[in-house]
């Protein structure tokens, strides 16, 4: 896997790092006496090329549920684990009284206090107060109380008056937590990331998205659409199998809030850049906003509460219960997952209301009898997508489940009808598809990896035009209004994409209006969620007074430039008319209020081009503040029970030691009592005011006991490394002693180590010698209840030195040249006359090269093999003696020196 996704590149440090590493290794073998000091800068590249390397990852943000992945070097592509150590995470956060919970925790408490957890936010994002979504969400969770945001015209969850929170917010919370996710599991920390979010979202659910990574200070490189994602993660993995014929899929996607369907041609396409590589084309996308497994969970409940209501335990109504009905939603589904493999099921639910249990049968035809119109709604977004593609289904080569709704018999059932194939493609993850196919375009975006290029064009779901009024003449002289749209993007169209509208019979100011196009293939219920077609107003002011400073000038009219960027968003680059700025105020019908001042902001990336001074995004300093003190209270939290868990720990391990053999064997009986003394004390004390303590007091407790225990841990641990160490000191005092013999038994004359050097080795090893057997001496006579003479970190110290001398002999040994000696006189002599005889006819040797050195094509005499024998033989005991010191069982820190 890891040779056919990702290729990692180093960042800039990294490769400086092994670079100066390199040359270190150069300049060692060339001036061998600077050996420490080029050590010491050998370890601090090291420590530059171990610099941990950037991570990132991204975040599968579904309705009900969201997963993580990460990449990081070495883990190419893996799903971050929760603290369940579950790979899919429950989109829920719990606020109650200054605590706050998410995930699993969350959910927890929503079946004894459901009003205090929030769930199922995705509905809610960018929605008006009136939006018929929201009225939807009241039904569904009349736990919660919304009202109306004045400020912004959104809506916000209403506790108190201290506590509101709008949509944007419990999810920024939610990504925060996500972050923490992969953090915990990268083990590094992350700040950028790629977010999925449904193809049906128009710009200001995703700016709502982006506003709430920018709260949770997460860096979004991209809002990437979840059937992308699949498709992406579909076609990395078949990349052999893509090739010049185009091959179209369709991924079916039911989640657990809403159903889309795509339809993705995958071929091979020339570049000038890379040559021929891989792409995907979104061709065509069908989908249905309410189409999904938890609206078939909340029939079930439904049918639940009926059957209990029947049952006549108790003359109140479930359905008047929150946290009744918040029980049967849970038992709901547990039961639809049920009877995706089986024919009927019992539920039940101890203490249902007023302490009555709840018990009953429920099969699956009555499930589907429950869901019977849902079903039906099965195969429209099918004829959506293939009417958004313009093409048929016996082009669609393969029809692929994706999303955890799908397992539902019925629904395969309805599809595989619909879809007239022989069967459903189940050869994906259903539910880690998007998160995989994110993380891919996290790293294919990051500058810390490098990926194999994989070329993808997304289309714009939601067609976008420019609509403009201008004044104009009749035939008869008079004036009047025409209105005119320009397209901008069409549906279906690809992105990213920059456009240039160009208005060219306006002298003056003027307003154009930027609204979304042709949504006749919606049904009347999605118009009504998706709410005003108009996105922005543009007014342009400084036209006239522009064209009457440069009368000279020829007018290539008013031009506007917008780009939708890489995550769909739309943005107005810039106003401009005779290369001169014209300012741009916006009017956002969209607009949240104080937190996102205008739709329209951004830069060009074009050389040389004027750009508009940039529209703010300001953000709620209140909410940044509510955030962030929200977040520095979870810290606290984790911090008290960690030390608190460290305390509890501490208490009972050393209280278990205090009986074992080498604890007893280095502890007085004072010290003993005086210990377990302490331990008890601090134990009742736990149990008595330990589990109300602050975090503070908890940490002086566990400090005073680890002062306590200090000198009798020492003892202990020294006594452990004792056996390992001297054996790994007196192994290489053999192998130096072993070593400094060889060395002196070289001839004189064909010695490569001065007397100077092998007698500082031998001063070592004797000094090493004498202090070991004298220290080992002494402290076998010294009680092993006092502090140890022999410390392991003399022993260390002992070993590196030893070890510092021997590495500068094998060093100089492994790159000694042989010396050159003449045989006698007479050929000296002979050689010279020779020399002068033919030096005008000899070539001029390169620079550098060693003139004292013979022709490769002159014999050497027998002086020189005899010393390159002697060469060798020293070479070859300095090999024998790496390998054996390397073959001893050292400690780690041993072997960095």
């Amino acid at each position: 896997m890891n040779k056919l996704f990702l290729q990692h590149t180093y960042h800039v440090t990294r490769k400086a790092a092994v670079s100066i590493l390199i040359s270190v290794s150069v300049l060692r073998c060339v001036q061998v006496t600077m050996r420490r000091k080029l050590t010491l800068w050998a370890r601090f590249c090291l420590v530059l090329a171990l610099l941990p390397s950037q991570t990132v990852m991204s975040v599968d943000l579904g309705s009900e549920w969201m997963k993580v992945a990460i990449v990081k070097p070495g883990v190419p592509m893996e799903i971050a684990l929760n603290k369940e150590s579950r790979r899919k995470t429950p989109i829920a956060v719990c606020l109650k009284e200054n605590e706050r919970l998410f995930g699993d925790s969350a959910l927890g408490v929503s079946v004894k206090n459901p009003k205090f957890v929030y769930r199922h936010l995705q509905s809610l994002l960018g929605k008006k107060h009136d939006n018929p979504q929201v009225a939807v969400y009241r039904k569904r969770f009349p736990e919660h109380h919304l009202v109306k945001d004045e400020s912004r015209g959104t809506v916000l969850f209403s506790n108190s008056e201290e506590m509101q929170y709008s949509p944007e917010e419990l999810l920024g919370m939610v990504l925060n937590y996500s972050r923490g996710l992969a953090q915990d599991f990268a083990e590094q920390p992350i700040k950028d990331a790629v977010i999925t979010v449904p193809a049906f979202f128009n710009q200001a659910e995703r700016r709502a998205v982006l506003q709430a990574a920018q709260m949770a200070g997460v860096k979004v490189l991209q809002l990437i659409n979840d059937n992308m994602a699949v498709a992406l993660n579909y076609g990395v993995f078949r990349r052999k199998d893509i090739n010049s014929t185009a091959q179209n899929m369709m991924f079916y996607d039911m989640g657990s809030g809403s159903t889309t369907a795509t339809i993705v041609t995958y071929q091979t396409v020339k570049t000038k850049e890379s040559g021929s590589q891989p792409q995907l084309q979104i061709r065509g996308v069908g989908f249905d906003r309410s189409l999904g497994g938890f609206e078939m969970e909340l029939r079930l409940r439904d049918h639940l509460a009926k059957l209990f209501n029947e049952q006549k335990k108790t003359k109140k109504d479930v359905r008047e219960n929150h946290r009744a009905m918040s029980k049967l939603l849970k038992e709901a589904q547990r039961l639809k997952t049920v009877l995706s493999a089986n024919a009927e099921f019992m539920a039940q639910v101890e203490g249902l209301l007023d302490d009555m249990d709840f018990k009953a049968k429920v099969t699956r035809v009555e499930f589907e009898t429950l869901c019977a119109d849902l079903f039906e709604r099965v195969p429209g977004p099918v004829e959506e997508a293939l009417s958004s593609a313009e093409m048929f289904l016996d082009e669609i080569e393969q029809v692929i489940l994706v999303g955890g709704s799908t397992r539902v018999p019925k629904v395969q059932e309805v599809l595989l009808k619909a879809v007239g194939k022989e069967e459903l493609g189940k050869n994906i993850n259903a539910d880690e598809a998007a998160a995989m196919g994110a993380v891919y375009q996290a790293a294919a975006l990051s500058k810390a990896f490098k990926v194999k290029p994989f070329l993808v064009r997304e289309a714009t779901v939601f067609p976008i035009q420019v609509e403009f009024t201008r004044e104009m003449e009749e035939e008869d002289g008079s004036r009047s209004l025409k209105h005119n749209k320009r397209i901008l993007f069409q549906r279906m169209a690809p992105y990213p994409q920059r456009k240039v509208i160009t208005f060219n019979r306006y002298t003056d100011d003027f307003a154009f209006y930027i609204n979304y196009g042709d949504l006749s293939f919606l049904g009347q219920e999605d118009l009504r969620v998706f709410g005003s077609l108009n996105l922005t107003t543009v007014q342009l002011s400084g036209v006239g007074s522009s064209f009457q400073k440069h009368t000279d000038a020829e007018s290539k009219g008013i031009k506007a430039h917008f780009n939708m960027d890489e995550s769909g968003v739309l943005l107005l680059d810039r106003v401009s008319t005779v290369e001169l700025l014209i300012e741009c105020e916006f009017y956002d019908l969209y607009e949240l209020g104080n937190t996102i001042s205008s739709l329209f902001g951004g830069g060009s990336s074009e050389p040389n081009a004027n750009v508009t001074e940039p529209v703010q995004v300001t953000l709620y300093s209140v909410t940044i503040l509510m955030l962030q003190d929200l977040t520095d209270r979870d810290l606290e939290k984790q911090e008290r029970e960690k030390t608190l868990n460290s305390l509890e720990a501490f208490i009972f391990e050393t209280q278990d030691k205090m009986y074992q053999e080498e604890y007893q064997a280095v502890v007085s009986e004072e010290e003993k009592e005086a210990i377990t003394a302490k331990l008890s004390q601090a134990s009742a004390w736990m149990d008595e005011d330990g589990y109300s303590a602050s975090t503070k007091e908890l940490r002086e407790k566990l400090q005073d006991l680890r002062k306590l225990c200090k000198a009798m841990s020492f003892r202990v641990e020294e006594r452990r490394k004792w056996p390992g160490h001297l054996a790994a000191l007196e192994s290489m005092l053999n192998r130096s002693s072993f070593f400094l013999r060889s060395a002196k038994l070289v001839p004189e004359d064909d010695r490569i180590f001065t007397d100077v050097e092998l007698k500082t080795l031998e001063k070592v090893i004797n000094e090493t010698t004498t202090w070991k057997n004298n220290t080992v001496a002494e402290q076998e006579k010294s009680s092993p209840t006092e502090r140890p003479v022999l410390l392991s970190k003399d022993i260390e110290s002992k070993w590196s030195l030893l070890d510092r001398e021997v590495n500068y002999l094998l060093n100089k040994a492994k790159f000694a040249k042989p010396k050159a000696k003449a045989s006698n006189n007479n050929s000296t002599t002979s050689e010279s006359s020779s020399s002068k005889t033919n030096s005008s006819k000899m070539e001029e040797k390169p620079t550098g090269q060693n003139t004292d050195s013979p022709s490769r094509s002159q014999p050497t005499d027998k002086t020189e093999s005899t010393g390159t024998s002697v060469i060798g033989t020293v070479s070859a005991i300095a090999t024998t003696f790496l390998r054996v010191r390397m073959g001893t069982r050292l400690p780690l820190q041993f072997l960095t020196t």
